[in-house]
C-alpha cells in the first residue's frame, strides 16, 4: 500500500482513490473501493449503518491510512466539514454569529457572505437554540463554507430535518456547488433525495464474511466488480 499527497494529475481532480481497503483485525471494513472527487462534482456515499461510510471518508481525507490501495490528493487540499450532529449545551448563551467564529477569526463581510449563501442572512443574530432543525443545518453549512473549501463533506446532512426541509437543503447544496465550484461528498443512508442531485455514487454493503484472497462465500465465481457484501461500486449518473 502506498499513499501520496501529490496531485492526481489535473487541477480539477481533487482526490483519486483506487482499490482502497481498510481492515480492523481480521475483518475488512471496506475493500476494493474506487472514488474520484472533482471540483464542481457531487459524489454520494450510501450504505446502512456499519457499512463503513465514515471509515472510507476518513481514508479519503487522509485522517486514517488504508491497509491497501492508494489515495492521491491535490497538495494542501482544503476541506469544509458539516457534521452529522453538533450538540450544544442549551444553557450556553451562544448566538448565530458567534458560532460562525468558533473555528477561526473572520471579518463581518466574510460571515455575512457565508450566511447569505445559505439563506440565513435575514435572521440577524438569534440564539442558536431557537433555530429550527433545517436552519441549524444550514448554519453548520455556512460555517464550513466560510473557509472557501476545495471539498465540502456533509455527514448525513438531513438528520433531524423534515422531508420538506431536506429537499430545500439539497437544493441549496446544488446551488452551492454551482456558485462555489467546490467538490461535494455526501455521506447518507437514504439516497432517495440525494441521488437526484449527485453525479456519482458509491454503495457500501456491510461485510459478513472476510478472507485475504477475496473469494469468500459471497463472491465465488463473480468478477470483483460484482461481489455483493464486499465490493463498493461507483456508478456514473451523468
Amino acid at each position: 500500500m502506498t499513499m501520496s499527497e501529490n496531485s492526481p494529475g489535473s487541477e480539477k481532480r481533487l482526490v483519486r482513490a483506487r482499490n482502497v481497503g481498510i481492515r480492523r483485525g481480521n475483518r475488512w471494513i471496506v475493500r476494493y473501493v474506487d472514488v474520484d472527487l472533482d471540483r464542481g462534482a457531487q459524489v454520494l456515499v450510501i450504505g446502512a449503518n456499519g457499512s463503513g461510510k465514515s471509515t472510507l471518508v476518513k481514508a479519503i481525507l487522509g485522517l486514517i491510512e488504508p491497509d491497501e490501495g492508494t489515495v492521491n490528493r491535490i497538495p494542501d487540499l482544503s476541506v469544509g466539514y458539516v457534521p452529522q450532529r453538533l450538540v450544544i449545551n442549551p444553557t450556553l448563551p451562544l448566538c448565530l454569529r458567534r458560532l460562525m467564529t468558533l473555528t477561526g477569526r473572520f471579518t463581518d463581510d466574510e460571515i455575512n457572505a457565508a450566511l447569505d449563501a445559505v439563506g440565513l442572512g435575514r435572521l440577524g443574530n438569534p440564539p442558536v437554540m431557537t433555530l429550527s432543525g433545517g436552519e441549524f443545518q444550514r448554519l453548520l453549512l455556512a460555517r464550513a463554507l466560510i473557509h472557501n473549501p476545495d471539498l465540502l463533506v456533509l455527514d448525513e446532512p438531513d438528520q433531524g430535518v423534515d422531508v420538506a426541509g431536506a429537499e430545500r437543503l439539497y437544493a441549496l447544496i446544488r446551488d452551492i456547488r454551482e456558485n462555489y465550484g467546490c467538490g461535494i461528498l455526501i455521506i447518507s443512508h437514504n439516497a432517495k433525495t440525494v441521488m437526484e442531485f449527485s453525479d456519482d455514487f458509491v454503495v457500501l454493503v456491510p461485510h459478513e464474511h472476510d478472507d485475504d484472497d477475496g473469494h469468500g462465500p459471497f463472491d465465488s465465481g463473480n468478477p470483483r466488480g460484482h461481489r455483493p457484501g464486499r465490493h463498493t461500486a461507483g456508478n456514473h449518473m451523468r
